[in-house]
């Protein structure tokens, strides 16, 4: 095995730990935010390694660049959408698992006034 191909593996592997951790964030969560964090953060971090991986690889080809492209659409894709998602569970209030999960402003202003609640 050369070096390169370990270094491939490496990446490939670790990609699929932190896809096995946004699953398992996925299914474990308690409310949508949580998991939505899992999924976005988690699942993209392990696509880009996963798709690294193959690209180490390919080598310098028409593939490669594909696979970078792909990860660029990913790294622009799954941010906005997990926000977008998010934002618009927020405008349907679903509410975060917890007591005081969200903060509201009318709260902060009275804490910075040296008000207790």
């Amino acid at each position: 095995m050369t070096p390169l191909e370990i270094l491939a593996a490496a990446f490939v592997a670790v990609g699929t730990f932190f896809g096995f951790v946004a699953t398992v964030g996925i299914i474990r969560l308690p409310d949508l935010y949580s998991r939505l964090h899992a999924a976005s953060k988690s699942d993209t971090l392990g696509s880009v390694l996963s798709l690294a991986g193959i690209a180490v690889v390919f080598g310098i080809t028409t593939e490669s660049m594909k696979l970078v492209f792909l990860l660029v659409f990913l790294f622009v894709t799954s941010p906005t959408a997990a926000h977008a998602i998010a934002r618009a569970a927020k405008e349907q209030e679903v509410e975060p698992a917890g007591e005081n999960a969200w903060l509201d402003e009318n709260d902060a202003e009275s804490e910075g006034e040296g008000g207790e609640r």
